[in-house]
């Protein structure tokens, strides 16, 4: 027994051998993962942002950049690449055709407007990372927290407003605000996006009362219509019936102006007429009869004058006839 715990166990050469190249396959193989993982490429729409440890170092810009390996880590973050989030529908695929999916998102777009009434609300918010640093250690899961706030930012906007400003004009309004409380709570958090649109895709009455809510809009159209109407109608006959009152004024006007001028220029006359009068009445009142026999006489026709002395008038009635006669056969040839 003790001899047999004395015995040495001698390996054979080519056991040797063998060792030792795994062990120098071993060494390379650990070179190579050594030296692939000293260098990264950083795309040229992102930045490359360095820690050790854990612990934040530096950002690499686009290139190849070397670091340690092992004990540093590269994380890469789309600063140049515009992200979106989706509230109320996902796109399901993307194209010149895109379908959407509305069905089992109806807990994010469902709101309470002002008035106490419901509204589906469908919006996408459109950002990108403005500083890496913050997107990566001031926030846990920060498109997480963005979507919470983009969700409470519009609720909010939404619920100080009446159901007819969301589904009409007050959704421009809409957008523009919430994308600046969107901003302003994305700072204050310190998440490092930068918010660049939030666009409203659709907006309607939840689908049970979405019969009554569009009866209601095509009731209420009628009505503008018809406003639109009567005031068209308004603006046609007002100021046609305004023209013409003031042009009935202004005749009225100058057929007064007309007559006072005439009464002035008539009792003008009478009064130089009695100046003269008074001068030499005879002569005056002689110069009337005359002008006046002279407007007179040509249009009373033919006319007969006799004295009391005349016994018969019927020669002279005779002749006017036959005169008369003489004339029309005239005219006639």
């Amino acid at each position: 027994m003790a001899e047999e715990n004395n015995m040495e166990f001698n390996l054979p050469p080519q056991f040797d051998s063998i060792t030792k190249n795994i062990k120098w396959i071993l060494i390379i193989i650990i070179g190579i993962v050594l030296v692939s993982s000293s260098y990264f490429i950083v795309g040229p729409e992102e930045v490359g942002v360095v820690t050790r440890f854990g612990e934040y170092q530096r950002v690499a810009e686009p290139g190849l950049k070397f670091k340690f390996p092992i004990i540093e880590q590269r994380t890469s973050v789309p600063v140049q690449r515009q992200l979106k989030q989706e509230f109320g529908y996902r796109t399901t695929s993307a194209g010149v055709n895109s379908t959407y999916r509305n069905a089992g998102y109806e807990g994010e777009s469902l709101m309470l407007t002002g008035d106490l009434n419901l509204a589906d609300v469908e919006w996408v918010v459109q950002y990108r990372v403005d500083d890496p640093f913050s997107y990566l250690f001031k926030v846990r899961n920060a498109d997480e927290t963005l979507r919470d706030i983009s969700e409470a930012a519009m609720r909010q906007i939404v619920g100080d407003r009446t159901v007819n400003e969301v589904l009409t004009v007050g959704r421009a309004d809409v957008a523009s605000q919430a994308e600046v409380i969107i901003q302003e709570l994305c700072d204050e958090y310190e998440i490092g996006l930068k918010i660049e649109q939030v666009v409203l895709q659709d907006i309607n009455p939840p689908n049970p009362v979405k019969p009554s809510f569009n009866g209601v809009n095509e009731a209420q159209q009628q009505r503008e219509t018809l406003i639109n109407q009567a005031r068209a109608d308004y603006n046609r006959i007002i100021p046609r019936a305004a023209g013409e009152a003031q042009e009935t004024i202004q005749k009225a006007e100058g057929y007064a102006l007309d007559r006072v001028n005439r009464a002035q220029g008539e009792v003008s006359r009478f009064n130089d007429l009695y100046e003269e009068y008074i001068k030499a009445p005879e002569v005056t009142k002689r110069r009337i009869f005359l002008e006046t026999m002279q407007d007179v006489i040509p249009n009373m026709g033919q006319k007969i004058i006799t004295d009391d002395k005349g016994n018969s008038v019927i020669p002279l009635l005779q002749l006017q006839m036959d005169g008369a006669r003489q004339t029309n056969s005239n005219n006639n040839n």
